[in-house]
């Protein structure tokens, strides 16, 4: 009751502050608009607030207070009395409350405007509670202005609406004032219980002190910011033994240093929160907090039994002896709970190994080396357990126990008396020489009795090894430079077998010392000195000695017995020297003798042979030589030369006969044609060179003569020709005016075979007489062809021109043969220098003669 009384009184001082508010407005809003129709403009503080007014009132719309046509007319001069009103808009917000309970609608607020003195006017309201949503929420009486609500609503959703005022003529529909923004506040009630924000799990390290934090809860209020309304109060409804809560920040720490993950690894706790910072009439919320307890290595593995034993076999290896469980409180598979087993006594010699098995845990005991019943039946081991991680919270100690082993027993095979013998011999050892003893025994017995030896492997072949005695002795030369020395050392296997055939091995490591029993030598002794002009050269020799120091270098070199004064040594050094000519040599091979000594003076003759040479690359290159011909060379190369000539006569006919067949005795049966065959033909009995059947102007185009061919039994063919064709081809020795019948069997290279007759006067020409005249002819012939190149150049058939070759590569110093070359002077014999290596014998031979 008492608080609607002050809500009541509050809301009337607002009422009245407002309403006087206005009055001291309008008051100062009309002297302000006197001053402006003056032409002034006002900005001055009135104690209200500081207002300026432009000297120009010509907006459409009215202002907040006042219209223009209330104060001035549609002349400047004209004014009218102003009348003061008073005004009724609210200017405070309204204000509702959130969660209102029906009936409904319900009145909130009225407003007005000072408009409504002097116009019929109505009200509307519009934006968001109004037009926009949530729509209808508010309305308006049209008529007095009163502001209503419809439906209850939710401040957490909508804490306050804005919306806007008009106020209308009823007349004209037009604004009587300026629109005016309406804020309707939605008063907040405590409707919302707070709730938790973040999660409710927690964590802390197990037997942590007292008073150390475990977390913060978290929670919050959806009702209105810095009331009691979201003021919170936390508080522990149950664990309160263990834990402490703050009750302003919701922080829980430890009460008690006992908390222990292997007894309770979690804890829930009840939490209650509540608003109105824990008012009896505060909204509540609970919840339940997890709290995780994170271990710590406070607990060390502890084993199962008191102590373990176990047997293994002598002389096995890599053997599994035995599984140690043990156990662990810590948290499975962590740092904390995986064991590390150590050997702590009893493995001073390496015997024994400790794994952990990933799996379960245990310890694996493994025998690594063999053991050896003779040396000890039983063995006595010492275990220790530990974690990976360090021991906290706890002062217990790592645990161990004792693990005894007993060894058993086997019959063994002999054991030599050391595993690796080791003997020092010098190279090339008579044969049969005693070296050392190998020997076995047997372990059980300590005996060497009825054991046999036998070699395993000896590479060499060097060593013989008694089989009832064990003695080694030498059985071919032994020689350290051997492939099958390595390091100097050489080494064989031997195998003792005792009488129930049970084996033992051993090794025997010889250390061959060295003799000077190799001569140093000159690997490479076929050398090439390139030549150079105005120096004398010079190549390196270089010698080696399989021996080792002082059995080989320095080594000392000489010029042996019966060297020929050409070279000479120097730059000695302690595996070359530098062989030098003495004197400038041409080129050709020479051998030089060397004696090469070791450092002990032993050496032996050696020859080195030396290629003086041009080169390219550091290899010797061909080099043409240059021979002199003697009188019967020159000869033989001016026959060649004739024989040349005669091919390129041969050509020059064969090339101006165009394809005219050639009639052949009744041997051939048939015509000898052109061939393109590249190849060696089959040989042709067949005429060859072909002398010209008429010649009728001295032109290389032959005229045609009438030919008259019959063939006869014996297959010959008649010529005739005149004494006046032959006086015109300026042939004298036809100078007889007579008629030739000139029977042929064939013509062979200018030399006629048969016989010749003449008419008005025989005459026999013998087979010699013939071919000289052939011979003659010949000569004549071409003699007219060269007057005719010279005299005549047009008519020439293309055939007939001398060409010369466009050869693309080297020129050669012989020339060309083509049947249409254009032959070299007669005179230049240069190229008889260069005719290579394959006339050197001819004119060695020539040279002789």
């Amino acid at each position: 009751m008492a608080r609607s009384l002050i809500f009541l009184i509050g809301v009337f001082y607002a009422v009245f502050s407002g309403y006087a508010g206005s009055c001291a407005k309008h008051s100062f809003q009309r002297k302000v608009l006197d001053q402006s129709l003056a032409g002034n403009h006002v900005s001055k503080d009135y104690g209200v607030q500081s207002i300026r007014i432009p000297h120009s009132l010509s907006q459409d719309r009215p202002k907040l207070t006042v219209r223009e046509d209330d104060y001035l007319s549609s002349k400047a001069s004209e004014r009218k009395v102003l009348r003061r009103t008073k005004r009724r808009w609210s200017p405070l917000p309204f204000n509702i409350i959130e969660n209102d309970v029906p009936p409904f609608p319900k009145d909130v607020e009225v407003v007005g405007s000072d408009s409504s003195a002097n116009y019929s006017v109505y009200y509307t309201i519009s934006g968001p509670g109004v037009t926009s949503p949530p729509i209808g929420v508010f309305s308006v009486n049209r008529d007095t202005g009163m502001v209503r609500v419809h439906r209850a609503v939710d401040r957490e959703e909508y804490p306050q609406f804005v919306f806007e005022a008009q106020v209308f003529d009823r007349r004209t529909n037009r604004e009587t004032d300026l629109p005016l923004p309406i804020t309707v506040v939605v008063n907040d009630v405590n409707d919302n219980a707070p709730q938790f924000s973040d999660s409710l799990e927690l964590w802390m390290l197990e037997k942590s002190s007292a008073g150390t934090t475990v977390g913060k809860l978290n929670a919050t209020d959806k009702d209105q910011e810095n009331t009691p309304h979201t003021k919170i109060q936390y508080k522990l409804l149950s664990g309160t033994d263990l834990f402490v809560i703050n009750s302003q920040t919701g922080v829980i720490t430890t009460k008690t240093a006992t908390l222990d993950r292997e007894v309770q690894d979690k804890h829930l706790v009840t939490v209650q929160i509540k608003d109105m910072d824990g008012a009896p009439d505060g909204l509540a919320s609970t919840g339940t907090a997890t709290i995780l307890l994170k271990d710590i290595n406070d607990n060390p593995p502890t084993f199962r039994e008191k102590s373990y034993s176990a047997k293994v076999q002598e002389n096995k290896a890599d053997v599994l002896v035995l599984r140690i469980p043990v156990d662990d409180k810590d948290l499975k598979k962590t740092p904390n709970w995986n064991a590390v087993y150590k050997i702590t006594k009893g493995n001073e010699k390496g015997n024994f190994r400790i794994e952990t098995d990933p799996k379960t845990n245990e310890g694996l005991l493994y025998v690594s080396k063999a053991l050896n019943h003779e040396e000890g039946g039983n063995l006595k081991l010492e275990v220790t357990a530990e974690n990976e991680a360090k021991l906290v919270g706890s002062q217990a100690a790592w645990a161990s126990i004792p693990v005894d082993i007993n060894v058993i027993d086997e019959d063994e095979g002999p054991e030599f008396s050391a595993p690796i013998l080791q003997l020092r011999i010098k190279e090339n050892v008579p044969n049969g020489t005693l070296i050392g003893t190998y020997t076995a025994v047997d372990p059980e017995t300590k005996s060497s009795e009825g054991i046999k030896y036998f070699k395993v492997s000896d590479p060499a072949s060097w060593i013989n090894v008694d089989e009832n005695t064990g003695e080694l002795t030498i059985a071919n030369t032994v020689d350290r430079e051997s492939q099958f020395v390595t390091g100097n050392m050489y080494n064989i296997t031997v195998k003792a077998v005792d009488r129930s055939s049970k084996t033992g091995t051993g090794m025997v490591l010889i250390r061959i010392e060295d003799e000077n029993d190799n001569a140093p030598s000159i690997p490479s002794k076929d050398l090439i000195l390139c030549e150079k002009n105005g120096e004398l050269g010079s190549v390196l020799v270089e010698a080696e000695d399989h021996d080792l120091h002082p059995f080989s270098g320095p080594f000392t070199f000489e010029l042996a017995d019966g060297h020929d004064g050409k070279w000479k040594l120097k730059d000695m050094k302690d595996t070359s020297v530098v062989l030098q000519q003495a004197q400038e040599l041409p080129t050709g091979v020479y051998t030089v003798p060397l004696v090469v000594k070791d450092l002990q003076s032993f050496g032996e003759k050696q020859v080195v042979s030396i290629r003086i040479c041009q080169c390219r690359a550091g290899q010797c290159i061909a080099k043409q030589s240059s021979v002199s011909l003697g009188v019967w060379g020159i000869l033989a190369l001016l026959l060649g030369l004739a024989l040349l000539l005669l091919l390129c006569i041969f050509c020059t006919l064969a090339c101006t006969t165009e394809q005219e067949k050639i009639y052949l005795d009744d041997a051939s049966s048939g015509m000898l044609l052109k061939s393109n065959t590249e190849a060696p033909g089959e040989e042709v009995n067949a005429p060859i060179v072909v002398v010209p059947s008429s010649v009728v102007d001295g032109s290389v185009k032959m005229g045609h003569i009438e030919r008259q061919e019959a063939l006869n039994s014996s297959g010959f063919g008649t010529l005739n020709i005149n004494q006046e064709t032959l006086q015109k081809n300026s042939y004298p020795m036809y100078s007889r005016d007579f008629s030739m019948t000139d029977t042929l069997h064939r013509y062979n290279s200018g030399i006629y075979g048969g016989s010749t007759q003449f008419e008005g006067g025989q005459q026999q020409f013998t087979n010699e007489y013939s071919s000289l005249e052939t011979w003659r002819t010949n000569g004549l012939y071409l003699d007219k062809k060269l007057t005719y190149f010279i005299t005549e150049g047009d008519g020439r058939y293309a055939d007939d021109l001398i060409r010369a070759y466009g050869y693309e590569g080297e020129g050669s110093p012989a020339g060309s043969v083509g049947c249409c070359s254009d032959q070299e002077a007669d005179d230049n014999l240069d190229f008889l220098n260069t005719l290579g290596p394959k006339f050197k014998t001819l004119a060695d031979v020539c040279a002789a003669k």
